[in-house]
């Protein structure tokens, strides 16, 4: 249906560009949409039939449609696409219009985009959305970041088209310049982790403990109630029912071994190794796809080493109780490494991150919402200057009641000769911060050693270098 403004213009309509349109437009929006792809152009204004919304091919005739000033959002792919959009933009607009980057871009792009096109005068928020296809269409966690101005321009539209949790939209303001790429780049990494310690879950289920697709499904929509009920969760137990038209088999049998990425969970540990912040669980699962990419490697050295896999000769009812608690400690402790994460970035950066809104928005709409988010929440509501969620009681004592399941399955797993990575290191994690002593003492006087990089002492303060006794060549 043309009319004669929009107030607002979508670029790029793909899946989540298309779906966000109509989204926008059942709540009452005006929204003109363009594509170079003419197909997809055909398929907005049929889907958008009755509806306010135009498709267009001519971003000229696009951009005149728009109300001024004017607000328009771009869902393409991240990278080098945003930087061919705005630039094919930049000619169109004028003093006080929006620019809204809704993809996955990298915080430092966003970052030197936002000052690009402020000496312009154009404004520019970077917003992460989450909720894949069935979000953008029906209600997805949107995560803002940028010029609080340009915010209040569109913050109607956000809060209507956002996910609700009772009357709460899964959207606000998250601060300046790349913060809402920043957060949604976060909720990335955690979502490799969990994704990462379901899977090892699933191996032990299947190759240790001698499990039937059937017996996994029903133990995963089981596990998908009170404190573990999670998105995740609920998909996982759906992935193990779906058969394969090709071939009647199960669908999750005939899926090759190797997972691919877009580099979110990589950037998350990229940017936590600068920060000097450990975030384990979610580096080894970025590793963990590298990994699983490795295939025909795989397989050579499973020819020449073997594969002696053994199932567990323990009680089996009594292993997936502790398989079950070692799961969902893992879970936390992935959140816990997240928003410690999020803590340092945010004072760095200069964010100034209200971490319980984060909590809040996460909690509808997203990959990884999960009722754990509300007991996130209260924590932060409880000491929003809180630098680690193991210092909660609630969280940390729920963390200490699983510590012994999650020991059991990582010392299970080594003897089955089943890789747990995400599980260990999420257990090494707790294990680090529970030890009031570590031994980088030695790692100190190796450095003074090799390098006179020199060391701190626990009686005097300042830096200390030794002439260490020469080694005989």
């Amino acid at each position: 249906m043309e009319i004669d403004s929009y107030q607002i213009g979508m670029i790029g309509l793909g899946v989540m560009g298309r779906n966000l349109v109509l989204n926008m437009a059942d709540h009452g929006f005006s929204v003109v949409g363009f594509d170079k792809n003419r197909g997809m152009v055909a398929r907005l204004n049929d889907e958008g039939q009755g509806k306010q919304v135009c498709g267009v091919d001519d971003l000229d005739k696009f951009v005149s449609l728009l109300e001024e000033p004017r607000n328009i959002m771009m869902l393409v792919p991240a990278g080098a696409p945003v930087d061919s959009v705005i630039q094919s933009l930049l000619p169109y607009l004028d003093h006080g219009d929006l620019i809204i980057d809704g993809g996955n871009s990298h915080f430092k792009d966003t970052n030197r985009r936002v000052k690009a096109v402020a000496e312009k005068g154009i404004l520019y928020l970077g917003v992460g959305i989450s909720g894949g296809e069935k979000g953008a269409r029906f209600g997805p966690s949107m995560m803002p970041g940028g010029s609080p101005e340009a915010y209040q321009r569109i913050e109607h539209i956000l809060e209507a088209v956002a996910a609700k949790v009772g009357d709460e939209p899964c959207v606000t303001y998250l601060g300046s310049g790349s913060a809402g790429h920043y957060v949604k780049m976060i909720h990335n990494g955690i979502e490799y982790g969990i994704m990462q310690l379901i899977a090892e879950t699933y191996d032990l289920m299947k190759r240790g403990f001698g499990l039937l697709d059937n017996e996994i499904q029903e133990l995963f929509s089981t596990w998908n109630q009170a404190e573990m009920k999670a998105y995740l969760m609920e998909i996982t137990a759906a992935i193990f029912e779906e058969v394969d038209e090709l071939t009647g088999e199960l669908l999750i049998n005939m899926i090759l071994d190797e997972a691919k990425q877009k580099g979110t969970g990589m950037w998350t540990s990229q940017d936590a190794m600068d920060l000097q912040v450990p975030v384990p669980t979610i580096d080894i699962a970025v590793a963990m796809r590298n990994l699983s990419a490795m295939k025909s490697e795989r397989l050579q050295v499973n020819h020449q080493m073997g594969d002696p896999i053994a199932r567990t000769t323990s009680d089996q009812s009594w292993m997936i109780e502790r398989l079950r608690g070692a799961l969902y400690t893992a879970i936390i402790l992935t959140y816990i490494q997240g928003f410690s994460q999020l803590y340092v970035a945010s004072r760095f950066y200069e964010y100034h991150l209200n971490l319980d809104q984060v909590a809040r928005i996460w909690r509808g709409g997203c990959i990884i919402r999960s009722a754990l988010l509300e007991k996130i929440l209260s924590a932060f509501k409880k000491k929003p200057d809180l630098s680690n969620l193991l210092l909660d009681p609630d969280l940390g004592g729920q963390v200490l009641a699983g510590f012994d399941d999650l020991k059991t399955i990582v010392a299970s797993a080594v003897e089955m000769n089943i890789p747990i990575p995400g599980l260990s290191v999420s257990l090494a994690y707790l294990q680090g911060f529970r030890s009031a002593w570590l031994p980088a003492n030695l790692i100190q006087a190796q450095r003074d050693f090799f390098g006179a990089h020199t060391y701190e002492r626990k009686d005097k303060s300042g830096s200390f270098h030794t002439q260490w006794k020469v080694l005989e060549e």
